[in-house]
Formats: C-alpha cells, structure tokens, sequence
C-alpha cells in the first residue's frame, strides 16, 4: 500500500486534551489505526498507510471537533469514533453529542453518547410508549430517567412512576427483614441511584414525600390507570407476559412509559415465558409504539464490558449452532 502523511492544525488549548494525559489518547489512535502521530507546535503530522492515515486523520478531526464544543475525550467516545471512521458516519456520530437531555444534580450535561442511544432518546420524544431492549451498560434505564426527570420538570407530566418486577438475580434472598417498602428497596435500589444521580437527593426526596414520584414494584401497578405520568418499567425481561399486558393497560391519558429489558438475563423460572419477548413481537408496528434494539456498540460503560458482552454472544451462537448440529445428526438416525 501506498504511504502518505497529513497534518492537522490545533492550538495548545485543543491538542492538550486531544493528545490526553501522556498522550493516552493518541497511543491509542495510532495503535488501533496502524499509524505514526507526532506534533511540531500547532502541526500534527500522521503518517503511515494511505487507508489508515484517512481513517486516523476522520477520528482526529472529530476529537477536535468534540473538544471544541467543550466535551471530554474518554476512552469510550474515542472507541466509538474509530469503530464510526471504520464505518465511513463519523459525521452521523458527532451529531449525536448535540443533544443536550438535561444537567445532572453536580451540574453535568446529560447527552447520548452513541447513534443508537440519540435514536431511543428521539423515539421517546416522538412516541408514547417505547421499548429499550439492549444488554447492560447501554443506557437503557438511565436515559429514559432522565427523560423522566425532564419531561417532569417541563411540566409535560404531573409525577413520574418507576417500576420493576421483584425478581432475584439467580439466588434466593429468602425473607428480607422490615417492613413492605423495605423488603422491595433492594429490588428499586438501581432506581434510586439513578434518580439520586440526576435529580439529586433533596430534591428527590421532596418530590416522593409529595407523591410526585412513585418507586414501586410491578405488583403494586394492578388496578390502577396512570394519567398524566411518565412511567419507566425496567428490567422488563423478567416480566410474566401476564404482567406485560397488565401494565400495557395501565396507561392513561397525557402519559408516556418507557420498558426497558435485556433478553439476554431473563431471571424468570424455567419454563416461564418472558412477557418482553412476547409484547415486541405482538406490538411490532403499531403506530405510537417506538421500538430499538441497542447493541454492544452502545455500551458506555468501562471498555471490557463490551469486550464480555461480546464473548458472551459468540458463546451462545456456538452453543445454539452445536444443539442444532446434534438435532441435525438425530433426525438422520
């Protein structure tokens, strides 16, 4: 292949946080694309490969682009622009920072930080009840709370409810000590913290003693017609479809609900279908239902989490491949 060089042109106040601390970031850069960065003053010359120079040169530009609107460079929007610059919609990604959902409680913006988070966060807006299906570390809860929070604070909807079943991560807690709030409290606590996070825990505590914000499990939804409410069901993978339907027809008018689940950490006893799986299917395309599914390539926790749910996948489709081998072989006898 051919070799080539192109230069970038960065002031100090951009190449510093660019470059980050001891050059973490272009190490990376130049590792994963294959070639040679190095900077004389404001010039920033990469080397190498003509293909990989291009692709180095589309990610470098993005980060300043990122800097320049006052984001920070972390190992996982890094990650994500070279994965994007392998897909030729670098442009498509940098759209995605400039969303703004809301400020947390210590003053953090609030923003989508892949193209599969923008497009759940856009169907939440457009629509009045969607699915978030995805595995952990995609943002699926955390987003529609802040949703919530938002759509709260807009004086869009009255209260907000936040609901999941009562169901162990396979292990029996047998009976937990206190009272009713307190045997659920367990179950809620990721709630909570992402509520703590975002609202803040004074302003969060006020709005629940006002009955403004309602943490509860699934079962205490029964009978009940929620208006004027944002409601997030989550962990809805772990559902009875029973329970699915029953929630489905709770919703009122001037009320939106977010279900979010992971198909692939159903917690249900065996044999027990999961009421997700069956209300995607049964509702696919009914207008006002939103529907995403969002990949590893969504994930925005710590880079290995990624790398788990990956192996994870491939050892179940070769799982799934070797049962049908062994089906395939006993149909022939």
């Amino acid at each position: 292949m051919a070799q080539m060089e192109k230069t970038i042109q960065m002031d100090n106040r951009v190449m510093l946080p660019v470059f980050g601390q001891f050059d973490v970031n272009i190490k990376k850069l130049e590792k994963e694309c294959k070639v040679k960065i190095v900077n004389r003053g404001d010039d920033v010359k990469i080397s190498g490969e003509e293909s990989n120079v291009h692709k180095a040169w589309s990610v470098m530009n993005s980060m300043v682009a990122l800097v320049k609107k006052g984001e920070e460079i972390t190992d996982q929007n890094l990650n994500y622009f070279i994965s994007a610059a392998e897909e030729k919609n670098l442009e498509e990604v940098e759209k995605v920072y400039n969303d703004l959902i809301c400020i947390t409680a210590n003053g953090r913006p609030l923003k989508p930080k892949t193209l599969g988070q923008k497009k759940y966060v856009d169907l939440i807006k457009n629509n009045t009840l969607v699915f978030g299906v995805g595995p952990a570390g995609t943002g699926k809860t955390y987003l529609a709370m802040a949703m919530a929070i938002t759509a709260f604070k807009n004086n869009e909807v009255g209260r907000i409810i936040l609901t999941r079943p009562a169901i162990e991560a396979g292990e029996k807690l047998g009976f937990l000590p206190g009272d009713l709030q307190q045997k659920v409290d367990p179950y809620l606590r990721p709630l909570y913290d992402a509520l703590y996070e975002i609202m803040g825990a004074e302003n969060f505590l006020k709005n629940m003693e006002r009955g403004l914000i309602e943490v509860a499990p699934l079962a205490y939804m029964r009978g009940r017609t929620l208006d004027n409410a944002f409601i997030v069901l989550d962990e809805a993978q772990n559902t009875t479809p029973e329970q699915m339907k029953m929630f489905l027809t709770r919703i009122g008018y001037g009320s939106k609900a977010v279900i979010t689940g992971d198909l692939t950490q159903i917690d249900l006893m065996e044999g027990k279908r999961s009421g997700l799986m069956e209300a995607t299917r049964i509702l696919s395309g009914i207008e006002g239902i939103g529907m995403i599914t969002l990949t590893n390539k969504d994930v925005v926790r710590h880079p290995l989490v990624q790398k788990i749910i990956l192996a994870y996948e491939k050892f179940e489709t070769k799982k799934r491949s070797d049962q049908d081998g062994k089906k395939d072989k006993r149909g022939r006898y």
